[in-house]
């Protein structure tokens, strides 16, 4: 049973030896409708009643939009905690309020404390940041395929070069009352250095609960207990933890859907996860940021170095140099939104719970919000802080563009598959002196070449590519809000020799060679593609899988695996597979629009027609089948599915391509 959460109007916070400072805690079941003061501060925020009607205009109307049950917001300015203040309910069926008390999930923001545990060790001399990771592991192995040494710098910047960075995102309401070790988890969950350490940004849950598990070797105690002694209780964090016990778990807001649904409290595996397991409070929070506008020192004490405090603060990886991504532990996503400012931040996300924590070091400012919904809300309010508090004194004159020549062009051209999530392609081609790039997620874009690595798109969203050690393009990076590139570098995929018996001719062969050269569907023997050959509906199963790119996810894959077959009638992985059955399979994880045009003609079984109209309605077809100019089709639904068929449909839905994909 949930605790009632204390109804505070005023709490006084002792903030360091000498100063007590009056911090706004007033809570309530719903937002205010005051308006925000129209006066804009060009040195940020500074008077607690300004601050409490800004927050309080800006969480009436993003809460609506975002169907946000509760929040909290904390803003703390020169060492004072100026507002820490409740919205919403924590709990709206038993109509608790959030107040300074209420407890979140903080999910990924738990990395930057991970990086300051480790940047402690680095101070104690106990850890080398430019050291071989393996000396820290207690001899457990990260299989390498690089000859280069992954080191702690590697981990904490987010450029370890993993294969599965997020091989380790594992959450289920069946790990609730179970202890799982850190140690026996990732010897289970290991995956390979396939890049070279340090060389491309790859947003990475596995380089950090690798970090959190050296912090727990070399320090010779569990990762829980280390940041008990040595962060949480000289910060007096005293209701924060890392692991969900009971008490944790009665204190906590409750989980509920982008859609405003109830949601359960999910368990994580490990119990210990040094990338998303912590638990806090408003509170308590405030006193992490003041530790940190404090250059690593809280009521006299240092916490951490001021050295180390600056790599924290201070980007090293960057796409271009005026693209800033990582630094230790934090980055520097959206930075567009930072209006000039120099803003380090960490979001967070477990499901039903949502975090952000921004800082502005040269201004003394720092801010955190956790709210209890899966949304970008908490993208709608940095912009609103940074826009109000911070705003764009200088107009940038737009780029001068330059014309790429067919020859330069050849080294960008070709595809690309990000190196997070493997769903997310990009195919870059060239015509008229620029570059031009197709993509599932934002769709078809310009490029115009600002300098030979660095590129516009008609909105003004950069991509900048990178070379490797040879001097070849071989990644790129895209700051398109809009969609997920900017979650990680893009990596060119080297295309595979062709298949011995499809031709060049063949309709099916740039399909057939894409699957193949991103290892989703390979030979049938040998050297040969057997394009005409049948699938087995298992065989379908694990190509679509691999295709949805979903599947290096492990909570993910688990449930994508259950919905893949929902609907389908007796799955039998060892029997053929028919097209229909296929059709469903698809739609199922692609979830297409519905197609209400579509009229199809032939035999198709009544649990079909919606998922092959819906792929049908976005061109996702074989080219063998022939879509009419009013809209009618044969899908040949009950004939069985070939596996050129299956290269082209899974491609096609999985791709590259900007729907709806035109004849």
């Amino acid at each position: 049973m949930r605790k009632a959460i204390r109804n505070t109007s005023l709490a006084v916070l002792l903030l360091s030896a000498s100063v007590v400072t009056a911090c706004t805690a007033t809570h309530g079941a719903a937002a205010s409708d005051q308006k925000p003061t129209e006066k804009v501060s060009l040195e940020g925020p500074k008077d607690s009643k300004e601050v409490e009607t800004f927050a309080n205009s800006v969480f009436a109307d993003k809460m609506k939009k975002f169907n946000t049950v509760g929040s909290n917001f904390v803003v703390v300015k020169d060492g004072k905690v100026l507002l820490s203040k409740g919205y919403g309910y924590a709990d709206r069926e038993k109509k608790i309020p959030v107040d300074k008390d209420t407890i979140f999930q903080i999910g990924s923001v738990t990395k930057t404390f991970t990086a300051l545990a480790a940047m402690q060790l680095v101070d104690q001399g106990k850890i080398d940041l430019k050291h071989d990771i393996q000396e820290y592991l207690g001899g457990m192995k990260v299989p390498n395929k690089t000859g280069k040494p992954l080191t702690m710098f590697d981990l904490l910047t987010y450029t370890s070069g993993v294969d599965l960075p997020d091989i380790v995102t594992d959450y289920s309401v069946e790990y609730l009352n179970k202890d799982i070790s850190m140690k026996g988890y990732l010897n289970k969950n290991m995956p390979t250095v396939v890049r070279p350490p340090g060389e491309a940004y790859t947003y990475d849950n596995f380089g950090f609960m690798l970090a959190g598990y050296a912090v727990e070797n070399v320090s010779g105690m569990p990762y829980s207990q280390y940041m008990e002694k040595n962060v949480f209780k000289p910060l007096g964090m005293n209701k924060t933890s890392v692991r969900l016990t009971p008490e944790i778990l009665s204190n906590m807001a409750a989980h509920y859907g982008p859609s405003g649904e109830l949601q359960p409290t999910m368990g994580t595996a490990p119990s210990e996860k040094p990338e998303g397991s912590i638990t806090s409070t408003g509170e308590d929070m405030a006193k992490y940021l003041i530790m940190h506008l404090n250059k690593g020192e809280f009521e006299g004490k240092e916490i951490v170095s001021k050295k180390s405090i600056d790599l924290m603060h201070t980007y090293q990886v960057y796409a271009d140099p005026t693209i800033p991504i990582t630094t230790v532990g934090f980055e520097g996503y959206y930075n567009n939104v930072m209006n000039g400012q120099h803003v380090v931040l960490k979001g967070g996300n477990v499901p039903g719970h949502s975090s952000l924590i921004a800082i502005l070091p040269e201004k003394n400012t720092a801010f955190y919000l956790s709210y209890n919904n899966d949304s970008m809300m908490s993208l709608d309010v940095y912009k609103a802080f940074m826009n109000h508090y911070f705003p764009k004194t200088v107009t940038t004159q737009p780029p001068t563009y330059s014309k790429v020549s067919k020859q330069a062009a050849q080294a960008y051209i070709g595809l690309y598959k990000n190196t997070r999530l493997y769903g997310v392609r990009t195919k870059i081609s060239y015509a008229d002196g620029d570059l031009f790039m197709e993509t599932g997620t934002t769709g078809k874009h310009t490029l115009k070449m600002v300098h030979p690595l660095l590129f516009e798109d008609e909105a003004g969203n950069k991509m900048a590519f990178k070379k490797d050690k040879s001097g070849n393009i071989t990644y790129f990076y895209y700051t398109n809000p809009n969609g997920v590139d900017f979650v990680a570098y893009a990596q060119k995929v080297k295309m595979k020799p062709a298949f011995s018996d499809v031709p060049n001719d063949s309709v099916y062969k740039s399909y057939i060679d894409n699957l193949n050269s991103l290892d989703i569907m390979g030979a049938k023997s040998g050297n040969r593609f057997d394009p005409k050959g049948k699938m087995t509906q298992g065989e379908f199963a694990d190509v679509l899988l691999r295709a949805h790119g979903m599947h290096t996810f492990p909570d993910e894959f688990r449930e994508n695996k259950k919905r893949m077959i929902a609907g389908v009638p007796n799955y039998q992985p060892k029997s053929l597979i028919t097209r229909q059955m296929a059709a469903v399979m698809m739609q199922n994880l692609k979830h297409a629009a519905p197609g209400t045009n579509v009229k199809l003609t032939g035999k198709t079984d009544s649990w079909a027609v919606d998922a092959i109209a819906a792929l049908v309605s976005q061109g996702i077809v074989d080219p063998d089948t022939k879509i009419n100019p009013n809209q009618t089709v044969n899908f040949r639904s009950t004939q069985t599915l070939s596996r050129q068929e299956a290269s082209a449909l899974l491609d096609k839905a999985f791709g590259y391509y900007s729907l709806p994909i035109k004849p």
